[in-house]
């Protein structure tokens, strides 16, 4: 069985320790950097499973980390962020993040959080396996995490790639937002609804308006992927 790793990322090396021997006790294998440029570094060297990835860093926030790693990498990534900082959720989740936790937190709620995201990427990427999915002027390969529109690939960050997806699959069916992030984000997620509706608006700016499909807004309900 491989040993699932996790890369630990902060600027406290005692926090970094710390959660190094929780995970261990686990039985993850962690290694730990205390800046974002060196977490960069490492990310291709470790090949971790998931990112634990705290907001303030020295020479790049958390922020900008979580950028460029979802530029070359759909690894599931939690943000860190003490108690008190500004936390964006909204800009974090877009840019990628699959989950925040505030410190100081308990041990067994970031396994917890950890296992959960986990298993949602395995599902993930179970499901990858499956045939594309096809619409006029529009392919999803989840094999690939890519879609088409209109000939040309969309840049979609891996939740706007997975709503999509999950929309596309279940035509004409409505689903309210708590549904959704049930769905996407995992039942323990810790955001709110407005995280739905600022990944649909990205979704729909990047395939304007198709005659035989849309995703619609079901006015106090939620969205359907409306098919003609």
């Amino acid at each position: 069985m491989n040993v699932i790793k996790i890369l630990i990322v902060d600027d406290d090396p005692n926090i970094c320790e710390l959660i190094s021997l929780y995970l261990k006790k686990e039985g993850y294998e962690t290694k730990e950097v205390y800046s974002g440029r060196k977490a960069l570094d490492e990310f291709s060297a470790f090949a971790p499973s998931l990112v634990l990835l705290d907001l303030m860093l020295p020479e790049m926030d958390g922020y900008q980390v979580c950028g460029a790693l979802r530029k070359i990498s759909a690894v599931p990534i939690i943000m860190l962020t003490a108690k008190g900082e500004v936390f964006d959720k909204v800009l974090g989740l877009d840019l990628g993040a699959d989950d925040y936790i505030v410190k100081p937190f308990d041990a067994k709620e970031l396994v917890a959080r950890i296992n959960a995201v986990l298993r949602r990427y395995e599902q993930a990427s179970e499901a990858s396996d499956d045939m594309p999915i096809v619409y006029p002027n529009l392919r999803i390969s989840p094999s690939t995490y890519t879609a088409v529109y209109y000939g040309k690939e969309l840049e979609l960050p891996p939740k706007e790639f997975e709503l999509l997806s999950f929309f596309a699959r279940h035509p004409n069916q409505v689903f309210t937002r708590e549904k959704l992030l049930d769905k996407i984000w995992g039942y323990d997620f810790a955001g709110d609804t407005r995280t739905v509706d600022v990944h649909i608006k990205r979704i729909r700016e990047k395939m304007p308006h198709e005659d035989s499909w849309s995703i619609k807004t079901v006015w106090g309900v939620g969205y359907k992927f409306e098919v003609k």
